[in-house]
């Protein structure tokens, strides 16, 4: 295929329709799948992807079936601007036309921007803490920490995807190797049954996971479990430990330790460490962190409800903002539709802990092109408005004469 037969297939009407029933389809297919799978793997698979792969029963390869969201978006954005510098030269009369695809092309772009660039996490505050980071909701990491020194902590995070293909991880960092023996993408942990049961040390001795089905509820998540075992430079075995949120998570590490007995309970306020080379590591499988060159101390948590129910009717935080690099200190009132906006970070007032009345939940997200949306439908209406004017000038100029 030549150049000029490539470009005007880029630019024509059909291509435009094409995409738009492949993105028809892709929207019901999309939709329907949420019911098995979830929304944030549907939102994975079908629209945060290039081509749609179908994993036939008992294989192991796949097939591509569909365009994507990512293909679809970017063959009608590149088919926008194609037809747009091709068939529209700019004049006085289409400035109008050309205002409001410029406004289509900067929403489109936009919103792909924020799709790969906005981050979502959360920071759960009590009343009196401070903190500098935020955690995701959805992903997780093994934090490996050296607390050798009593100063400060040296910390090695291992993203959680790592942990699924269950091989052996070696960090330069560490003097020992991680094996990873059992990794479950969903667990539930229960009280060890028998001296068979995978983990020697740790809370492993008291407890076991077993693995769960992936969750498809918005309002719940799936919650990893992995056995670890740690050798040496020799390879020799130290133990086997388990590690996951449920042993460290502050939302559910207390609901572990509501229903453990007493012996378990102690096991379970220990941590999971262990000693090489004269010094001390600690294991934990916890929420990605997402650090800050602040903090936020939560100084009062204030949470309101309608009379005679537990309908909330504000809840509001207030905080202290401590940024030592700047010299910066003081407090804010965060509360429904106020959110603090700071170093390119928003804090919304989200959620709080119904366990304890201290505790609030905001939600953090960091997106470079927020701004985008507003700037697109500004531009898409001033040249309807454009638009408008000029041919409602003109046709009172043609009555007048």
């Amino acid at each position: 295929m030549d150049l000029k037969r490539f470009l005007k297939i880029l630019c024509s009407l059909e291509l435009t329709v094409v995409c738009l029933a492949f993105a028809i389809i892709l929207v019901f297919v999309g939709t329907l799948a949420q019911v098995e799978i979830g929304l944030y793997a549907a939102q994975a698979r079908y629209f945060r992807s290039f081509v749609v792969l179908w994993n036939p029963p008992g294989t192991s390869f796949q097939i591509p079936v569909l365009p994507g969201g990512y293909l679809i978006g970017g063959v009608l954005l590149a088919n926008l601007i194609a037809a747009h510098i091709k068939r529209f030269g700019f004049t006085k009369k289409k400035a109008g036309i050309l205002m409001v695809h410029a406004g289509l092309i900067l929403l489109l772009a936009g919103q792909l921007a924020t799709d790969i660039l906005q981050v979502e996490s959360a920071m759960r505050l009590t009343e009196g803490q401070a903190k500098s980071y935020s955690e995701s909701q959805r992903y997780n990491e093994l934090a490996v920490l050296d607390t050798t020194n009593p100063e400060y902590n040296d910390v090695v995070a291992v993203p959680e995807h790592v942990l699924e293909t269950q091989k052996a991880i070696h960090q330069p960092n560490l003097p020992f190797t991680i094996q990873v023996r059992n990794y479950y993408p969903n667990s539930d942990p229960q009280s060890r049954r028998s001296s068979a049961a995978q983990g020697t040390q740790g809370v492993g001795q008291r407890l076991e996971f077993v693995q769960s089905p992936r969750t498809t509820r918005m309002d719940a998540r799936d919650v990893p479990a992995a056995e670890l075992e740690i050798l040496d430079s020799k390879a020799a075995s130290l133990g086997t430990w388990w590690v996951s949120p449920w042993l460290c998570d502050e939302e559910l590490f207390p609901l572990v330790l509501d229903r453990a007995d007493p012996a378990t309970r102690a096991a379970l306020l220990q941590t999971q460490s262990f000693k090489i080379d004269s010094k001390t590591y600690e294991l934990s499988l916890r929420p990605r962190r997402i650090y800050l060159p602040f903090f936020l101390r939560l100084l009062k948590f204030s949470h309101d409800r309608y009379m005679g129910t537990d309908i909330p009717k504000n809840f509001a935080s207030r905080v202290q903002l401590v940024r030592p690099a700047t010299q910066e200190d003081r407090e804010v009132l965060i509360y429904m539709n106020n959110p603090l906006r700071y170093g390119g970070q928003t804090f919304y007032q989200a959620s709080f802990d119904k366990r304890d009345p201290r505790v609030t939940i905001l939600q953090v997200v960091r997106n470079p092109g927020w701004l985008t949306p507003y700037l697109a439908c500004c531009l898409v209406g001033a040249g309807l408005l454009y638009q408008f004017l000029t041919h409602l000038i003109g046709f009172v100029k043609r009555r007048t004469a």
